[in-house]
């Protein structure tokens, strides 16, 4: 069975509500969350598999979960619901990273009699590709726009947002911005090594924006 943006909102959403049931005894004690996040990429991978469905496989160089869709599984507790992910170019902080995101939030908790532990699924959300960029820096840019600023206006916004030091850079995606401007995000992007994604406003954007949709919410 094929693998489609729908039918993997579903299965997440059948899949939080399963693993947040589920005793695991190789999580007990782990506070890594690096390791938390492995375990269940690898278990939804391996849930959609039982479910009969065929997808393209996830590879080091495309660096996505699901490449044929255009998707990636992030997992995050609810204590700090962020992650990481690759830098590419300061477009994605305008333009999105590129890629949408099944985002699952957990809490997590520990049953020492049985020494098992629970990954109770908080949300899961979907974001589309077209809402993956800065929640900030996209509004600023639209709202800058919307005053009819010109292009020497727009790189001058965003370089007061500190999106990078390059004026010949800001210039030529200032010029771009101009022709096609940006779509409203969801993500809070912070510049690090990587590129640091925080959900806190898609988690409180959810269902109530297109292409930011909550697929599981714990009740």
């Amino acid at each position: 069975m094929e693998l489609t943006h729908d039918r993997l909102c579903r299965e997440a959403s059948e899949f939080s509500f399963l693993e947040s049931t589920h005793p695991e005894p190789s999580l007990y004690g782990i506070t890594d969350g690096k390791a938390v996040g492995t375990y269940l990429e690898a278990k939804f991978l391996g849930f959609l598999r039982f479910r009969g469905y065929v997808f393209q496989q996830g590879n080091a160089a495309k660096g996505l979960d699901f490449p044929s869709l255009g998707v990636d599984i992030k997992v995050t507790s609810v204590k700090q619901p962020q992650s990481s992910c690759p830098f590419r170019s300061i477009r994605q902080k305008v333009y999105g990273l590129g890629y949408g995101l099944v985002v699952f939030i957990y809490s997590k908790s520990d049953n020492h009699i049985s020494k098992t532990a629970t990954l109770t699924i908080m949300n899961a959300i979907y974001i589309s590709a077209n809402q993956t960029a800065d929640f900030m820096m996209t509004q600023g840019i639209r709202e800058t726009l919307s005053k009819g600023a010109n292009i020497e206006e727009v790189a001058a916004f965003m370089q007061s947002r500190s999106l990078t030091d390059d004026y010949d850079d800001l210039m030529l995606l200032a010029q771009d911005i101009m022709a096609n401007p940006p779509a409203q995000g969801y993500l809070t992007i912070s510049p690090a090594l990587q590129w640091r994604l925080q959900y806190g406003r898609a988690i409180g954007y959810a269902d109530q924006v297109p292409g930011v949709v909550s697929v599981y919410r714990s009740l």
